[in-house]
C-alpha cells in the first residue's frame, strides 16, 4: 500500500486526503497552522474549508513537517503556488530521490514566471513529478461527487501510476504527457474565471460570459502554444473543462472574487471577504508579464491586469475590449 503525505490543510488538500483515505491508502495530512491542526484533531473536521464533512478515521492529521516526509512513496503539494518555493526549501533535505512529487496547485510564480514543475526541478531535480489538474472543486470531491481530472508527467509511466493511485468509481483520472499545457491550463483559466465573475458582478448576462469563455480559451491556447504546449490539451479537461467549471460555479473563489470586484469592492476587500487564496489575482500578473516576454496579444488578461494592478475602471476595460479593431474570428486563433 502506498504511503502518501499531503502537504497543505486547505480545501483541496483535505478533499484529496479524504478521497485517498476512503480508498484505503495510508495518508497523512500535514496542517501548518497549530490552531487548525488541534481543531481538526479534536473535531475530525476541517471547519474552515470543508465544514460538515467528517474526516475518515484512518486519515492521520499531523503537524510535524519533517516526520511526515519520512518513508512516504508520494508527497502531494497542496499549498498555493506562491508558497511552493518555501515549502520545497523546508523539505528538500528530507526528500529521497525515489519519492514522487504530485502537485495540485494552479498558478505561475510571479517573480520567476516559472510553472510549479520548474520550481520543483530547482529543488528536487532527481524526483519524478506529476501534475494533477482538471475541473475539480474540492467541495464536490470531498462529497464523492463524480469528477474527472488529468494526471500529467513527462514520464508517462509515472502519470499512469498516479492515475491508479487516485482513481475511484467516482474520481476518474486520465493521463496526458503534455505537462506544460496541463499546468498552464490550470493556471490561466483562473484569470478568465475572475473576469467572468466581474461580468456577473456588473450584472451582465450569459452572452457576455460566453464571449469571455470562448475568447479566453483562445488567449490561453495562444500563450500555451508559444510556451511549448500542445493545443489539444486546451480543449481537454485541464483547459476548457476547468475553464467551464471555474467560470460558472459559486464554488470558484476566482469567480466569487470577481463578482465582488464587479460590484465595486477593491481587490483587497474581495480577497478578505473570500478568506482564501485567489490564485487568479496573482496569475494575472504572471500572464501579463509572459505576454510581454513572448510579445503575444492577450486583451482579456491585459484589461484585467489594469483593473487589478492599475486601478482601472472596470467599465472602461469592458469598453476597451468591445471597441478593439475589427477582426476575423479565426485571426490569431490557435486551431
Amino acid at each position: 500500500m502506498e504511503k502518501i503525505s499531503v502537504l497543505g490543510g486547505g480545501s483541496w488538500g483535505t478533499a484529496l486526503s479524504i478521497l485517498l483515505a476512503n480508498k484505503g491508502k495510508n495518508v497523512e495530512l500535514w496542517v501548518r497552522n497549530e490552531e487548525q491542526f488541534q481543531e481538526m484533531l479534536s473535531l475530525r473536521k476541517n471547519n474552515r474549508y470543508l465544514p460538515n464533512i467528517l474526516l475518515p478515521k484512518n486519515l492521520n492529521i499531523v503537524n510535524n513537517l519533517e516526520n511526515t516526509i519520512f518513508e512516504k512513496d508520494i508527497i502531494l503539494l497542496a499549498v498555493p503556488t506562491h508558497g511552493v518555493r518555501d515549502i520545497l526549501n523546508k523539505i528538500k533535505g528530507y526528500v529521497r530521490s525515489e519519492q514522487i512529487i504530485v502537485n495540485v496547485a494552479k498558478g505561475i510564480e510571479n517573480d520567476t514566471l516559472l510553472r510549479v514543475s520548474e520550481i520543483v526541478e530547482e529543488f528536487l531535480p532527481e524526483n519524478r513529478f506529476v501534475c494533477l489538474s482538471g475541473p475539480s472543486h474540492a467541495e464536490e470531491v470531498a462529497l464523492d461527487i463524480p469528477t474527472t481530472v488529468v494526471s500529467s508527467s513527462t514520464n508517462i509511466s509515472t502519470a499512469e501510476y498516479i492515475q491508479d493511485v487516485f482513481m475511484t468509481s467516482n474520481f476518474r483520472v486520465y493521463t496526458n504527457p503534455d505537462l506544460i499545457g496541463v499546468e498552464l491550463g490550470g493556471a490561466l483559466k483562473n484569470i478568465i474565471a475572475l473576469g467572468a465573475g466581474i461580468s456577473d458582478g456588473l450584472r451582465y448576462g450569459d452572452n457576455t460570459k460566453a464571449a469571455l469563455m470562448t475568447r479566453g480559451i483562445s488567449e490561453m491556447a495562444r500563450l500555451g502554444k508559444e510556451m511549448g504546449a500542445s493545443l489539444d490539451t486546451f480543449w481537454g479537461l485541464s483547459g476548457i473543462g476547468d475553464l467551464i467549471v471555474t467560470c460558472t460555479s459559486m464554488h470558484s473563489r476566482n469567480r466569487r472574487a470577481g463578482i465582488l470586484i464587479g460590484e465595486g469592492k477593491t481587490t483587497d476587500e474581495a480577497i478578505k471577504e473570500i478568506g482564501m487564496v485567489v490564485e487568479g489575482i496573482k496569475t494575472i500578473k504572471s500572464a501579463y508579464k509572459l505576454s510581454e516576454k513572448y510579445n503575444i496579444d492577450l486583451p482579456i488578461t491585459r484589461e484585467l491586469y489594469k483593473v487589478i494592478y492599475e486601478n482601472s475602471n472596470v467599465k472602461t476595460s469592458v469598453l476597451n475590449l468591445m471597441g478593439r479593431d475589427k477582426k476575423h474570428e479565426m485571426e490569431n486563433l490557435s486551431f
